[in-house]
């Protein structure tokens, strides 16, 4: 095509093009044009603060967009030939999704051009579906793109948050925690990241571009066969993928055992919309109810622990406390004193050792879910969150096999009661009481808190006026671990005498939210070592020395009690800190390519058995939480159900099951992606635990049970309880 030929096609195009604008129009780009970029000035310490080379482009980038959106606000391009018109139509329908992608990967720290050539497919596809869903229904691309653009915006906003407090990304399961989030979500810093800020730009243009967009007209047929197909296509897809194993053979499915590895390679609506075909539990292949039995009788001779020594029962309290970690257990670091020293001096009747738990930053109920109960949630779905989800009914536990040994049962959480649904779950577990931050201050002056201020001084203020005497009870804005030991330390005081004293306790003083300051918490630790100011990881290691002092203060007083007793202390996750201090630490350069060993490494935490009278001490390298409360049992020498004495052994193979995989007693680590000489041995472990969990009509009592007691014993106290309750009420009425 020679040069006159090219002018004169474009002289045609321009001819065919009208640009229509009005003073209206004007006066709302304007108006648009100016609000945006007024935001972009007002947020620019969120691109300042990005030390990353590429901050000035992202800027620079930020101050476009708006002038963009002005443009397209204010000017209407028209096209007079028919065809073209439809043409492109056909063509923003397709294109779309890719902005619409650009707006969601970059609330998930990526970009486009970073992503892998699958995971942009996956995504587009996705956005392409859920377009052709809309369309099919209402027949407008407008429609489509101004229905799902909010949603997705939403949902990747939801998720750049979540990956910036807690370092895990936003799944499905996080919409049954949201009562725990409300609670503890005033705590953060929602100061918008330069990645939002874009976001929230994107997601103006694509709707400023879907307001401008005029559908040409196309025959009733031609309407009729697009709506159709694009109906059709989507219903077949769903169809697949949902209820047939089609796609997931295939590999269309999150990653399930790293899942911020996911998200990074694959896309945020990709995983999302995947992991939401997991959230139902289906029975194990080959689960026969009667087979649970015998899977225990290989395994066990039904042999209990030495009985105890001492005259009396031991007492029995289980602290879990909040992020408690030794994060050398990553690498090496310098620190200017010891974070805690007590914990690490800790000997003489002590068992110890290294605790591997399910989930990484938050999650906590999960580690809690498999210490009480002794199962894992490697075996549950993927992200997936127990207490939510499948405690539903009366469940055997270390709170049943207890109180079937005439223990009384308190569980304690110094903050609202309803976080995790733990009200419901310690219900089904049958503790006898449940003490929370509702039982030791009037909870108004939470509220009052919460919605005046976010500043933890202005609560210290409060509980100063209306509690004078509790000068240890906040650090920053929670209850701190001293004052927690406190009233755990007084209900032991004032506890039944005539039985044997059973607590499991849930610490918050080390919650997420490392970078709040308060005049009631100071930083002491500092690490020379490293290449530059990590605040988190300073504040977060403060925070466990003051958890280490406490924690002294407790074994001092307890030293002193006449009585038997036992105490076990873990942490339930390592804390959400910098992840470029995790990096530095691991000496990697990001997270997205570590090890399995390096993997397994970040879901350590400590654990400490400690007694006040003789017991053997051993340092334990590697345990799973779900093994810890039969070995709790067992260093008590109290009687095991033959499902925990089917734990002890099971440990002395496989030390460690866990989400990311497991390893073996020869110090063998793998996935589960692939079988081994264990992998029979892991489904028996399967079935038994679904047993106990899904399988209320066939539960088997002989092995999750002793002394008579039953899932019907815990619903019958249960049934009591509420009746109790009941009359108490109507008592009060009258």
């Amino acid at each position: 095509m020679n040069k006159t030929k090219v002018l004169e096609l474009f002289r045609k195009l321009l001819n065919s093009v009208t640009i229509k604008t009005s003073k209206k129009s004007k006066i709302t780009a304007s108006i648009l044009t100016s609000i945006l970029l007024l935001v972009v000035v007002f947020f620019n310490d969120s691109f300042m603060i990005d030390k990353s080379p590429s901050r000035w482009l992202l800027l620079s980038v930020a101050m476009v967009l708006p002038l963009v959106i002005g443009l397209i606000t204010a000017f209407e391009i028209e096209f007079k030939n028919p065809k073209l018109r439809k043409f492109l139509y056909v063509a923003l329908f397709f294109l779309m999704p890719v902005l619409s992608i650009t707006m969601t990967e970059c609330l998930n720290g990526i970009w486009v051009y970073d992503m892998t050539y699958l995971g942009f497919l996956g995504n587009y596809a996705l956005m392409l579906l859920f377009y052709f869903f809309f369309f099919a229904i209402t027949g407008s691309l407008k429609v489509a793109i101004i229905s799902v653009t909010p949603v997705v915006c939403g949902l990747g906003i939801a998720h750049a948050y979540l990956m910036n407090f807690r370092g895990t990304p936003f799944i499905p399961m996080d919409f049954l925690g949201i009562t725990t989030a409300i609670n503890v979500g005033s705590t953060y810093d929602y100061s918008p990241p330069n990645i939002v800020i874009i976001a929230a730009l994107l997601f103006v243009l694509i709707i400023v571009i879907a307001f401008k967009i005029k559908m040409p007209k196309f025959s009733l047929i031609t309407r009729i066969i697009t709506r159709s197909l694009a109906g059709i296509i989507f219903a077949v897809l769903m169809g697949l993928f949902y209820f047939t194993p089609v796609l997931s053979n295939a590999g269309i499915n999150p990653d399930f055992w790293n899942q911020s590895r996911g998200y990074k390679n694959y896309g945020f609506v990709y995983n999302f919309f995947c992991n939401t075909k997991y959230l139902y539990m289906s029975e194990p292949s080959g689960y026969n109810p009667k087979d649970v039995s015998d899977y225990i009788s290989r395994k066990v001779e039904n042999q209990q622990p030495d009985s105890n020594t001492k005259e009396k029962t031991p007492n029995i309290i289980c602290i879990m406390n909040e992020s408690l970690s030794d994060l050398k257990v990553l690498g090496d670091f310098e620190t200017n004193e010891d974070y805690m020293p007590f914990i690490h001096s800790l000997k003489k009747n002590t068992v110890k050792g290294n605790l591997y738990v399910p989930v990484i930053g938050a999650g906590t109920s999960n580690t809690e879910f498999e210490f009480l109960t002794g199962h894992s949630t490697a075996f549950l779905p993927s992200g997936s969150n127990a207490f939510m989800l499948y405690v539903k009914n009366p469940i055997a536990s270390l709170v049943s096999t207890l109180e079937a040994q005439n223990y009384s049962s308190l569980a304690f959480h110094p903050y609202y009661a309803s976080g995790w649904n733990r009200v419901e779950v310690y219900k089904f577990m049958g503790f006898n009481g449940f003490k929370s931050l509702e039982n030791l201050i009037d909870i108004s002056i939470m509220d009052d808190y919460i919605q005046n201020s976010s500043n933890p001084d202005y609560l210290q203020n409060l509980i100063a006026q209306n509690y004078p005497d509790r000068n240890n009870m906040l650090i920053r804005q929670y209850v701190s671990d001293d004052y927690d030991f406190d009233v755990l330390i007084k209900d032991f005081e004032n506890r039944d005498n005539s039985k044997p004293y059973f607590a499991f306790n849930v610490t918050m003083q080390n919650h997420g939210g490392y970078t709040t300051t308060a005049s009631n918490f100071v930083q002491d630790i500092s690490i020379p070592s490293a290449t530059e100011e990590y605040t988190k990881a300073l504040n977060y290691l403060s925070l466990v020395k003051q958890s280490d002092s406490a924690f002294k203060k407790l074994i001092n007083y307890f030293k002193k009690v006449k009585e038997p007793t036992v105490i076990c202390m873990f942490g339930d996750h390592q804390p959400s800190v910098e992840t470029k201090f995790i990096a530095e630490v691991m000496g990697v350069k990001d997270l997205s390519g570590l090890t399995t060993e390096q993997e397994q490494s970040r879901h350590i935490t400590p654990f400490i058995i400690w007694a006040n009278y003789d017991i053997k001490e051993e340092q334990i390298d590697k345990l799973s939480v779900n093994y810890l409360s039969s070995y709790v049992l067992k260093t008590a020498g109290v009687k095991l159900p033959k499902y925990n004495q089917y734990l002890l052994n099971l440990s002395k193979t496989i030390p460690v099951i866990d989400t990311v995989g497991y390893i073996d007693s020869d110090n063998n680590y793998y996935k589960w992606s692939g079988n081994s000489k264990y992998t029979d041995t892991i489904k028996e472990y399967e079935q038994i635990q679904y047993n106990n969990i899904f399988d209320y009509e066939n539960n088997d009592t002989d092995t999750f049970f002793i002394n008579g007691y039953s899932v019907k014993t815990i619903a019958e106290d249960i049934e009591k309880s509420e009746e109790n309750e009941n009359t108490d009420k109507e008592n009060n009425n009258d």
